[in-house]
């Protein structure tokens, strides 16, 4: 939800800030406080009085705005059909799994039967994402508004930028290294997976076509795969079996998931990859020598920084009136 250097390539520290700086020069707290004062309030009541009764869709959301910022910027392109016949991105593999489309959809509805035109389903996602955790009991980040949503949605742009379960660290790293994120985000924001639940293809390569013996990857803890193995995901070609990525605290947003990480016990390749290199390893014990209130002040750091990637302001892009489809 993860080496090169960091962007690739090495650039003076003006070049970064001048990077960052115009990538969400015109975001800014309360940005619909004039033009549309209720909206932020119409989202976080529709969240608050909804997800306590399909909590999973917290993970989903984070997931779905973590998607969405990895292509194109956060532009909610990931919620677009087709745009000029070309594939979009929610048909692509990682994708595929997204959940929620119709809960962004009411909400829309409800904010333009408020203000017409005026709220972006950019900052729609963005503002359901955080308000799904809080709402769960997790950690609360401030969301500055003002992104415009994107009219453009490829599912080669989304299969290519997209990290995906099957990466290792080099790999997550350039991916995140390629939207301005660096190490401590990619440990940070993986930290999601907390609450997150997982379908048995993500993962089964690890437990029937690895190198160990029957099979399981050797890097992941063989009580935990054998146990995977018996009563999850019983043969290699289960599509459907849900499991949970931390098993026994899915529904706590707390720091399970890095303690797992440390016992061999990442259900993805992706999140055991954060232990082979040192860095990433040191911040996981970083993490777990710390009370969970410094882990979430540094979640909602990365989030936050997350949400600014590349979006669209001022004139650029446009305010869809249904989130599915670019204005005609």
């Amino acid at each position: 939800m993860a080496g090169t250097g960091f962007l690739g390539v090495v650039i003076t520290a003006f070049g970064l800030l001048a990077f960052i700086g115009s990538t969400h020069a015109q975001l800014q707290m309360d940005f619909y406080a004039e033009s549309c004062p209720k909206a932020e309030k119409i989202i976080s009541d529709y969240v608050g009085q909804h997800i306590p009764n399909a909590p999973s869709l917290a993970a989903s959301f984070i997931r779905m705005h973590f998607h969405d910022c990895f292509v194109r910027g956060c532009d909610a392109s990931v919620l677009l059909n087709s745009t000029n016949g070309q594939s979009p991105e929610k048909n692509a593999v990682p994708n595929q799994t997204l959940r929620g489309f119709d809960f962004i959809d009411r909400v829309k509805s409800l904010v333009e039967a408020e203000c017409p035109g005026v709220v972006s389903c950019a900052d729609i996602l963005t503002l359901v994402a955080r308000d799904s955790v809080v709402t769960t009991g997790g950690p609360f980040w401030q969301v500055p508004t003002g992104r415009r949503d994107g009219v453009i949605s490829n599912i080669t742009e989304a299969t290519n930028n997209i990290p995906t379960p099957f990466n290792n660290f080099t790999t997550l790293l350039r991916l995140f290294n390629n939207q301005g994120l660096d190490t401590n985000d990619l440990v940070l924001l993986s930290g999601a997976h907390t609450i997150g639940i997982a379908h048995c293809p993500s993962f089964s390569r690890r437990l029937y076509n690895s190198t160990g013996p029957g099979g399981v990857d050797p890097t992941l803890d063989s009580e935990y795969a054998a146990n995977l193995k018996a009563n999850k995901c019983r043969t290699p070609n289960d599509n459907t079996t849900i499991v949970e990525m931390d098993p026994g605290s899915r529904k706590t947003f707390d720091l399970s998931y890095y303690t797992l990480l440390t016992k061999r016990r990442g259900l993805f390749n992706s999140d055991a990859a954060l232990t082979t290199n040192s860095t990433s390893l040191a911040l996981i014990n970083q993490l777990l020598s710390n009370p969970q209130s410094f882990f979430y002040a540094q979640f909602a750091k990365a989030m936050e920084k997350m949400g600014r990637i590349n979006v669209k302001t001022g004139s650029e892009g446009q305010i869809r009136k249904q989130c599915a489809f670019v204005n005609s």
